[in-house]
């Protein structure tokens, strides 16, 4: 039988860079797992009416109301601030999974649009793994729209 780790040693160094680089993106991964299971990010409105919290995935878990003056204020502004906390503590939320996981290069995934619904996760796996497998759609091709071309 063929000890694999000792046939790495020989391996091309594309080959190479391609797995340390899943592995530092499975760390980075374990990491977010962790912010999303414990983390929580609460923000309060500008006048101090409500509150909102949201769990480590940037959904809102709990909204409340201090006092009555949420009361006192006309529907479209009560709207207007509700809204407002809502986008600003899911960005609050993505920020810490991106300071994980970084936007430094043009090649890094995109892990932030993955959590928002902007980037494709075939796209950004093909990313992590084309370099390894010529494309993870089993076919040895890229997945549409892939930045990742495969060579010959």
């Amino acid at each position: 039988m063929n000890d694999w780790a000792a046939d790495l040693d020989n391996a091309d160094p594309v080959l190479e860079q391609a797995l340390a680089d899943l592995e530092r993106e499975k760390q980075k991964l374990r990491e977010v797992s962790k912010l999303w299971e414990e983390s929580t990010t609460t923000v309060r409105a500008k006048d101090n009416s409500f509150s909102m919290t949201f769990d480590g995935r940037g959904e809102l878990t709990d909204l409340s109301f201090q006092g009555s003056k949420y009361r006192s204020l006309p529907p479209a502004q009560l709207a207007h601030q509700i809204l407002e906390a809502l986008h600003q503590g899911r960005n609050e939320a993505h920020a810490k999974v991106e300071k994980i996981m970084g936007t430094g290069s043009a090649t890094d995934p995109d892990f932030a649009g993955v959590a928002g619904g902007k980037v494709d996760p075939m796209e950004m796996m093909n990313s992590l793994l084309g370099p390894m497998l010529g494309g993870v759609d089993g076919t040895g091709a890229n997945a549409p729209n892939s930045s990742v071309k495969k060579s010959d």
